[in-house]
């Protein structure tokens, strides 16, 4: 699959050939210029998922470069299809986010559980977005959790010399793993795209059949979405029919933070 990316408005072409492509791109330049608008070649880029192909793409008089990722509404393409550098951004967006209000989260006069809804409405949300969609692995939550842990350990003024347990800092923050919430965010998720249309976009994503080689190397299967999401739903006592019943699949499929009133993150 080749994917074109305009920088301006975000937008999207893909198309499974290289000429197609090119042909969408150039009818999509020219369907600009009538409008009275001017398509940016020069912050436009190509990616190949699977591709060996390393020319550019002509547009008009101008070519568009081929890269191997690019940020598309707030996450990181990646030619191989991995998240790695979708998790990397997450992380480095947060601490940005952090810096931003490390004078409140990192002020021994304000209170401990104030500084964890602080940390829940502003930091959080940055670290996860997006994170919905993703086939997770043991090494991307790691990662999660060591950036969380850092942050709360500045926020609570301990460092690993003082030997405090993480859950007694989760605890005093009132502040659920972020393993607990990647799970909530991908069930809640799942359970949105089962609720619609057969013919909707989401499920025709899930049923969809990917061609791929008909051998392949040795070692384990890459990890699908679908299968975290099926660990997920064992671990929860939750079947694809529970998601149906929306109050039930709400109920069993949220972790509430501790010291949350019901119903609330």
């Amino acid at each position: 699959m080749v994917v074109a990316k305009p920088y301006a408005d975000d937008i999207a072409l893909t198309d499974e050939d290289k000429q197609k492509l090119k042909h969408k791109v150039n009818q999509w330049k020219g369907a600009l210029e009538n409008g009275g608008l001017k398509l940016n070649v020069a912050k436009t880029e190509y990616m190949a998922c699977g591709g060996t192909d390393p020319d550019p793409i002509k547009v008009g008089d101008e070519f568009v470069v081929k890269t191997n990722k690019f940020k598309y509404l707030g996450s990181v393409l990646h030619e191989s299809g991995e998240i790695d550098h979708d998790v990397s951004a997450r992380i480095s967006a947060a601490w940005a986010k952090w810096r931003e209000v490390t004078g409140i989260l990192c002020d021994p006069r304000i209170p401990v559980k104030l500084k964890g809804l602080v940390y829940k409405s502003i930091i959080r949300p940055v670290l996860l977005y997006g994170s919905e969609p993703w086939p997770v692995l043991g090494r991307h939550v790691q990662q999660l959790h060591v950036t969380e842990m850092k942050m709360l350990q500045w926020m609570c003024g301990v460092t690993r010399l003082d030997r405090i347990r993480n859950k007694h800092m989760r605890g005093s923050l009132g502040i659920r793993d972020v393993a607990d919430k990647l799970q909530e965010s991908r069930l809640r998720w799942y359970g949105h795209i089962r609720r619609r249309p057969v013919d909707y976009v989401g499920n025709r994503c899930l049923n969809l059949t990917v061609q791929g080689p008909r051998s392949r190397g040795r070692g384990r299967p890459k990890k699908r979405w679908l299968d975290v999401v099926t660990a997920d739903m064992g671990e929860t006592n939750l079947t694809p029919e529970d998601a149906e019943n929306r109050a039930k699949w709400r109920r069993l499929s949220r972790k509430a933070d501790p010291g949350a009133r019901p119903g609330k993150r």
